[in-house]
């Protein structure tokens, strides 16, 4: 049964899962990225792993024998590109350099609110006033969990304004890819967007190889992997095929789960320190999550053939 918002519950369901997979996939992402970057160089670190993905990726399309995309769709991967293969990876390589993972996921904290903002301009979605006021209570509780937890000190660095610069092309990329794999599935839209991105990544990997030859522990190259293997590509699987089906603004809103998540990863391999607020945070966090998957919105109606495809 279609809902009045055009989301069957089917749909919205499984959005939502999905959407909590490549949650789960990227909550990793900035303590990965933190081994990486004591190690190795942050813009080998930031486009190495879109190499390496993008490998990945065109391997994959030439599996599936995925069609080329056409001339406007292009347009819209190079957006994508430039918000999830460029842009967050290399602020965030660079910001990490000198700010902790814990302090990171502060600024995540507003990566639901940027991905919702850029859905109601590129993916034509329109949330209601009960949808907004119930994501910022969502990101109200991860904001005092983090105050209330030590991650917040200190005054606005050059890592704050690194990691800002990232949450706000993040937030466009994901809505942007969001409302493309609508038309070519979630799997097609990061690969075509990572072998679009190729040329690039490649000759700035090249140079930044060249300039500081890649050194590092198991640690460092465990963590480069994990960013290259599923924070870059099978992320994206699930959570481009989660926005498409259940809707851009609302399966956002499940990256409220992620600040909570990095805390606890960061806690757990970094032995940086997460207090017993977690927890209470993480209950109050998931509640909000779980009230925006209910609101109704309005959708937009026109899919591609292939909308609900990974």
């Amino acid at each position: 049964m279609r809902s009045k918002d055009n989301v069957t519950r089917s749909d919205a369901i499984t959005g939502a899962a999905l959407g909590a997979l490549g949650v789960l996939g990227f909550s990793m992402s900035l303590p990965a990225t933190r081994v990486a970057v004591e190690h190795l160089d942050p813009w080998f670190v930031a486009f190495g792993r879109a190499v390496g993905a993008g490998l990945l990726a065109a391997a994959y399309l030439a599996l599936v024998r995925a069609p080329r995309p056409t001339a406007v769709q292009w347009r819209r991967l190079a957006v994508v590109a430039l918000g999830v293969v460029a842009g967050f990876p290399m602020f965030t390589s660079l910001a990490l350099q000198t700010s902790t993972a814990a302090h990171g996921a502060v600024v995540v904290a507003l990566l639901p609110a940027m991905t919702a903002g850029f859905a109601v301009l590129r993916a034509r979605e329109r949330p209601t006033p009960a949808f907004w006021l119930a994501g910022a209570a969502g990101l109200l509780a991860v904001l005092v969990f983090l105050v209330l937890s030590g991650s917040v000190s200190g005054a606005l660095g050059p890592a704050d304004l690194f990691l800002l610069a990232a949450i706000v092309l993040c937030g466009l990329g994901y809505a942007e890819g969001g409302a493309l794999a609508r038309e070519l599935g979630g799997a097609r839209t990061i690969c075509w967007a990572l072998v679009l991105a190729l040329p690039a990544t490649v000759a700035i990997t090249t140079v930044a190889a060249l300039r500081h030859p890649p050194a590092a522990p198991a640690a460092g190259w465990a963590g480069f992997t994990y960013l290259t293997v599923i924070s870059m590509f099978l992320g994206f699987f699930a959570w481009y095929a989660g926005l498409a089906r259940g809707g851009v603004a609302r399966v956002g809103q499940t990256q409220l789960a992620q600040p909570v998540l990095t805390l606890a990863w960061s806690a757990w391999l970094l032995h940086e320190h997460v207090p017993p607020v977690a927890l209470a945070a993480a209950v109050l966090v998931l509640a909000c999550v779980a009230l925006t998957q209910r609101l109704r919105f309005e959708k937009p109606k026109a899919y591609g053939p292939d909308r609900v495809t990974t």
